[in-house]
């Protein structure tokens, strides 16, 4: 028998799809960046059929890509094309297997989408508090994989620590049971933590049980305008004094990424009338009134000119704003950077000008997490893209100067996979490799990327 006809016996042939078209969206990265052959797409349907995959793929030499919603930047979840792969897409493992509303938790598999996740949250009365721009196609075992951030990382932190369990298929085709809703477990060393973030190098996450929280009863949406950087960071201090963790999420706009989605998506408007150099998009919320927390607000935000949003509607059409910036400037040299909050203003500031005296041209999109140090910094026009390595140079230069890192929450995968090893110190990428080669010792989970 074939390897196809082996893996049609696990799965089910209808499930095991050979033709070019049938493979094609599997085969290509988001971005359309990065995209690679295999020798065919599989698409289990429970734990027990990706350990099958697994240990056949083990015993024949071939490697796995595991693959979720596909949304990543960073070339992570498509093959490299290097050697004999196969691509594991997750999606038919769908299930939200139990909540637990005593214990706050919910058990679900890994091709749950996390739009579908947050939604099963809201209707028992709770909150799943990840969220990004994706949301809607991406799966939760790869924002686990890649322990994605969002929006709502300065208040409940990233995916990483959502999870109180994980259910993995190691290397070998073993399943790792590790599915406990348990929040304090001090028995050695916490295996799941080696899962989380490592974009399915070390094994494949198959269900995780998911920390909830309690639903907010009153919520506010503001848009607020600036000057400059140095003004968010001292903002979002004075913000933090005052009305302490009640915010959420707090992103900043420069001017050139706002005016760039107002040409590009219909039916946006900008929300303060006049121009503004920046703004920020900030989710505030607590158990108690809108009109406590209104007021709160209005005292806190004296003597700047911003927007409340007065309605549900309001607040999402300036949420669509802020989602809606990745795709109103696609084609450029993206970057996923951190730097301590306090140094925010001055990794701009370095950074511009830079830039500016190298490239006369360069158009400069900055937008982000300020509230948790991240920035998407992304520079045009399209033309820089053949020039990336030296762009990236200054970029990355700057962040290493400030204590920061080169990727906050998109992963390494292909593309960063070589610019880490400059990042990082050698006995880090040592402790590394050392990680990788204990649990994957024939290197056939997701070849190629990370390390």
């Amino acid at each position: 028998m074939t390897l196809q006809e082996r893996l049609a016996d696990i799965v089910g042939a209808a499930h095991v799809l050979t033709a070019a078209a049938d493979m094609k969206p599997y085969l290509t990265d988001w971005r359309r960046q990065y995209s690679g052959p295999a020798e065919c797409v599989v698409r289990p349907a429970s734990t027990a059929e990706v350990s099958k995959v697994v240990a056949l793929c083990a015993r024949e030499g071939v490697a796995v890509v595991p693959q979720g919603g596909n949304t990543g930047l960073v070339g992570g979840s498509v093959p490299t094309g290097a050697r004999r792969e196969l691509l594991l897409s997750l999606g038919r493992m769908n299930r939200i297997r139990s909540l637990d509303l005593l214990n706050d938790t919910a058990t679900v598999e890994a091709g749950c989408i996390l739009a579908a996740i947050q939604g099963a949250a809201a209707e028992a009365g709770r909150l799943f508090p990840l969220s990004l721009a994706a949301e809607g196609s991406c799966q939760i075992g790869g924002n686990l994989s890649t322990n994605a951030g969002g929006v709502n990382v300065l208040r409940y932190g990233t995916a990483r620590e959502q999870v109180l369990g994980l259910e993995v298929v190691l290397p070998d085709g073993r399943v790792w049971d590790g599915l406990r809703g348990l929040r304090k477990d001090n028995t050695g060393y916490d295996l799941k933590q080696l899962f989380l973030g490592a974009e399915g190098t070390l094994g494949v996450i198959t269900a995780a049980v998911l920390r909830l929280c309690p639903k907010p009863t009153a919520s506010a949406t503001a848009w607020i305008a600036l000057a400059s950087p140095a003004q968010a960071v001292e903002l979002l201090a004075t913000l933090r004094g005052r009305i302490g963790e009640r915010i959420s999420a707090f992103e900043l706009v420069s001017r050139n990424c706002l005016e760039a989605v107002l040409a590009h998506v219909p039916d946006t408007r900008d929300p303060l009338g006049a121009a503004h150099p920046w703004t920020v998009l900030a989710e505030f919320g607590d158990s108690s009134r809108n009109e406590d927390l209104f007021e709160r607000l209005a005292d806190a935000l004296e003597g700047h000119e911003a927007v409340l949003a007065q309605s549900v509607e309001q607040a999402r059409a300036l949420w669509r704003l802020r989602e809606s910036i990745p795709e109103a400037q696609f084609s450029n040299v993206k970057h996923d950077i951190s730097v301590p909050v306090s140094k925010i203003p001055e990794f701009i500031a370095h950074c511009d000008a830079a830039l500016r005296s190298a490239w006369r041209e360069a158009e400069i999109y900055c937008f982000g997490h300020v509230g948790d140090g991240n920035l998407h910094y992304n520079i045009g026009p399209a033309s820089l893209l053949a020039q990336r390595d030296a762009v990236n140079r200054i970029v990355y230069d700057a962040v290493a100067r400030l204590g920061g890192s080169i990727s906050a929450e998109h992963g390494l995968g292909q593309l960063k996979r070589d610019a880490i090893r400059s990042q990082k110190s050698a006995l880090e990428m040592e402790l590394m490799r050392a990680v990788k080669s204990a649990l994957d010792p024939k290197g056939l989970m997701n070849p190629g990327k990370v390390l």
